[in-house]
């Protein structure tokens, strides 16, 4: 008689991450992943960028990375347990952390939830309703959406003690991923309610006036506008793969106006602002548009080789 068939179980742990990472996903979260049971983003970082694949322009962060491709997030978590991060700037989210004491603090002293409760009082508002999670340390995590067009920074301690909050450039850990204190679970499921605008403005940094400085242009700037105009419309025109799309072609063109920078052809502040209008006109966010555009400046400025000779 032939032996049944032997059940593989190798990779039923995956599938409640795999769970938690659809369903961030379904909300319109960007998420990338984690080392399992641990909180560090997985991938390789930059000084370790092999320059190829989805970085063949240049190193792209976990933040960059972040995708909802659900094809590319079964194809992910298929292949080991990894832990749930959610991109916060992209999925246009302001979580607020508050953090518990840590075992070295004197008893009494105020933890995250205090010092927040505290905050909204000196405000004269109540503590917002909204979507929370239990961190594994157990902390908690406010959800909240971010305003339309303003960039929010991750910051930490801005708001009060053991309260650090995560928007661009950050990310947080989804609810279902564990690591070796605990498991990040939702402990109210309320809908993510939007920023409440008195803690928006305690956290915006004041207003810059936008100047641009003209520096004198050496040898190659008619080869350098050229260029940056070209470049522009090709972002300007961008219209294929919905924002990730165009976000890939505002990644490309950057990096190839950069060569221009690294050479000294072209100020990188004149780049950066036709760029940024550029990705603009797309209907890319602003902060999107920045951070994209920054990221492909400074790898390819630090990694540029010299040009040819005539």
């Amino acid at each position: 008689m032939p032996e049944p068939p032997r059940i593989v179980t190798a990779a039923l742990p995956c599938l409640p991450l795999l769970a938690s990472a659809l369903a961030a996903a379904e909300r319109g979260w960007p998420i990338i992943p984690l080392h399992p049971r641990a909180k560090r983003p997985a991938g390789h970082p930059e000084r370790a960028c092999p320059g190829t694949g989805r970085c063949a322009g240049g190193h792209r962060t976990p933040e960059q990375r972040a995708t909802t491709n659900h094809e590319l997030i079964h194809a992910t978590w298929a292949t080991r347990p990894y832990n749930v991060g959610i991109a916060t700037g992209p999925a246009g989210l302001l979580v607020v952390d508050l953090d518990p004491l840590k075992p070295e603090e004197p008893k009494g002293a105020p933890d995250g939830a205090t010092s927040f409760a505290a905050l909204c009082g000196r405000a004269g508002q109540a503590v917002p309703a909204t979507y929370r999670v239990r961190t594994a340390r157990g902390g908690e995590h406010l959800y909240f959406t971010a305003p339309a067009g303003v960039w929010l920074k991750c910051s930490v301690n801005r708001l009060g003690p053991h309260i650090d909050t995560r928007a661009w450039g950050g990310y947080v850990v989804a609810p279902g991923s564990t690591t070796p204190h605990g498991t990040y679970e939702v402990t109210d499921d309320a809908p993510v309610a939007p920023l409440p605008p008195w803690l928006g403005a305690l956290l915006t940094e004041p207003a810059k006036p936008a100047t641009v400085a003209l520096a004198p242009l050496r040898h190659g700037t008619r080869a350098a506008r050229v260029a940056l105009e070209r470049e522009c419309a090709v972002i300007a025109t961008a219209s294929e793969g919905g924002p990730s799309g165009r976000n890939n072609t505002l990644h490309r063109s950057a990096c190839k106006i950069a060569r221009f920078v690294a050479w000294g052809d072209l100020p990188r502040e004149v780049a950066e602002q036709a760029i940024q209008g550029a990705g603009e006109s797309t209907g890319l966010p602003p902060a999107e548009c920045r951070t994209t555009i920054r990221s492909a400046m400074d790898w390819v400025i630090a990694h540029a080789t010299p040009r040819e000779a005539a």
